[in-house]
C-alpha cells in the first residue's frame, strides 16, 4: 500500500534564496528570525519534532546558519533539505504549481502599489455589471487590516472592500450578512473574467462577520484561480486512479484540476483535525494535499511574529498524532510554498528557500541537499506512486 501526504506550512520559509535580492528580499528569513526574536524575548523556540526531522538542518542548508535555540545536529528520522524556486514571483499559486511539477516561468500580472491600484475601466465595469454604489480600498493593504479599517464604511454604505497584494491577485472583501456571501461570489466570478487581459492569477472571496470595527474573515473565503497550464501531480494521480484530497485551499489554488474530494477548516487547528480523519479514511495510491494557512494569512502577512511562532509550536505539539497513524507505504513531506518573513517590512510574500522533510515509515534519515526547484517533491511523490512522472524535477529518495 502506498500513500502520499503534502503538509505544506504556508509562507514558512527558511531563508532568502541567491536571488531574492531582486524582490527586495536579501535579508529576508522567515524561521530564522522568528527563532532569533523568540531567543532575545528569553523563551527559545522548542520544535523538538520537528528539529528530530531536520527542520533547523534543513534550514542550515538552504542558509548556512542554525536556528538561534536549535542544538540537534545529528540523529535525524527525515530526509531532509530545502529548495529554491524556479518560478518567477513568489506568489501562492506559482509555489503550489511548482511542488506539483508545473513552475510558472511566465510573469503573472499584478496591480501597482498606488492608490488607486486598480484601473479605473475595470472597477468601472465591475461596478456596471454588479449595481454596486461604488468600492472602498482600491490599494495594496493587510486583508485582515483593511476590513477592520473600512469594515463599518463597507456595512453602511454596501460599498464592497477591494484590495490587492504582492500576489497577482485581486481581492474583494464583504460582509456575509449585510451584503450577502452568494452575492460576493457572483461579485468575483464577474471579476474573474474582466482581470483576464490584465493576466491575474486569482481573485478572492473575502466574507467576512462582525460588527463596530470588530470583524473577523470566514471560513467561507473561496479563490477564482486560474488553472494550472499544465498537467500537475495532482492530475496524475487522478488520471491512474489514485484519490486526490484537498484540505483547506488547496482546491481553489489549482482551480479544482485534478481534486477528488474537497475539505475545509476554518483555522490550522481544524485543519489538522480534518487531516487526521482523512489520513485514516484515504485508501491505496492516494494524496493528500493539506494547506495551513495561518502561517500566511493570519501571523505573516500581519507581521505578528508572536502569533508566527505560536502557531509553529502547535503545529509540532500535534505531528505526533499524525505520525502515529502512519501505515507502511506512507509517504509524507512537510514543505511551504514561499515565505512571509513576519520581520520584514510591508506585509508581502518574501522570496526565500522551503523546507523538504520527508519522512514516513520507510524514510531513512539522510540530507537531501538544497534542490534547484520546488518540483522535486511533486516528482519523488509520483515515484513513490507509481504514477506518470512530472514533466519537471527529479526523484529525491
Amino acid at each position: 500500500m502506498s500513500r502520499a501526504f503534502i503538509l505544506l506550512l504556508d509562507s514558512f520559509g527558511l531563508g532568502a534564496t541567491p536571488d531574492a535580492g531582486k524582490y527586495g528580499d536579501a535579508a529576508t528569513n522567515t524561521f530564522g528570525h522568528i527563532a532569533a526574536w523568540a531567543a532575545r524575548e528569553g523563551k527559545p523556540m522548542d520544535l523538538p519534532n520537528m528539529e528530530k526531522l531536520g527542520l533547523a538542518a534543513a534550514a542550515h542548508t538552504a542558509c548556512g546558519q542554525w536556528a538561534e535555540g536549535f542544538a540537534l545536529r545529528e540523529g535525524f528520522t527525515a530526509a531532509y533539505g530545502a529548495a529554491r524556486e524556479q518560478s518567477t514571483g513568489k506568489d501562492t499559486q506559482s509555489g503550489h504549481w511548482e511542488i506539483a511539477g508545473v513552475p510558472v516561468l511566465f510573469d503573472w500580472g499584478y496591480f501597482p502599489k498606488t492608490a488607486p491600484s486598480f484601473p479605473q475601466e475595470l472597477t468601472d465595469k465591475l461596478q456596471a455589471l454588479t449595481g454596486v454604489p461604488g468600492f472602498l480600498g482600491n490599494r495594496h493593504a493587510s486583508g485582515t487590516t483593511v476590513i477592520n479599517q473600512l469594515g463599518d464604511e463597507h456595512v453602511a454604505t454596501g460599498k464592497p472592500i477591494l484590495y490587492t497584494s504582492a500576489d497577482s491577485v485581486l481581492q474583494i472583501a464583504a460582509h456575509e450578512e449585510h451584503f450577502g456571501l452568494e452575492r460576493l461570489y457572483d461579485m468575483c466570478e464577474k471579476a474573474y473574467e474582466l482581470v483576464k487581459p490584465y493576466n491575474i492569477g486569482r481573485i478572492i472571496a473575502r466574507p467576512f462577520v462582525g460588527a463596530n470595527g470588530d470583524y473577523k474573515r470566514t471560513a467561507n473565503r473561496h479563490d477564482y484561480a486560474v488553472p494550472p497550464h499544465a498537467p500537475t501531480l495532482l492530475d496524475h494521480v487522478k488520471d491512474a486512479g489514485g484519490e486526490v484530497i484537498a484540505l483547506g485551499k488547496i482546491s481553489d489554488i489549482y482551480a479544482g484540476k485534478g481534486v477528488s474530494r474537497v475539505v475545509k477548516g476554518v483555522d490550522n487547528m481544524a485543519l489538522f483535525d480534518a487531516l487526521l480523519k482523512v489520513e485514516g479514511e484515504a485508501g491505496d495510491k492516494s494524496l493528500t494535499f493539506v494547506n495551513f494557512v495561518d502561517f500566511d494569512q493570519s501571523f505573516g502577512h500581519r507581521r505578528d511574529v508572536a502569533g508566527y511562532s505560536n502557531a509553529l509550536h502547535e503545529m509540532d505539539a500535534r505531528l505526533p498524532e499524525f505520525m502515529a497513524r502512519l501505515k507502511p507505504g506512507d509517504l509524507c513531506v512537510i514543505t511551504a510554498d514561499h515565505g512571509c518573513d513576519p520581520t520584514s517590512p510591508g506585509s508581502d510574500h518574501t522570496r526565500e528557500h522551503i523546507p523538504v522533510i520527508f519522512f514516513g515509515p520507510g524514510v531513512q534519515g539522510r540530507a537531501l541537499g538544497v534542490s534547484d526547484t520546488f518540483s522535486d517533491i511533486g516528482q519523488t511523490i509520483a515515484h513513490h506512486l507509481g504514477v506518470q512522472p512530472l514533466s519537471n524535477g527529479t526523484n529525491l529518495l
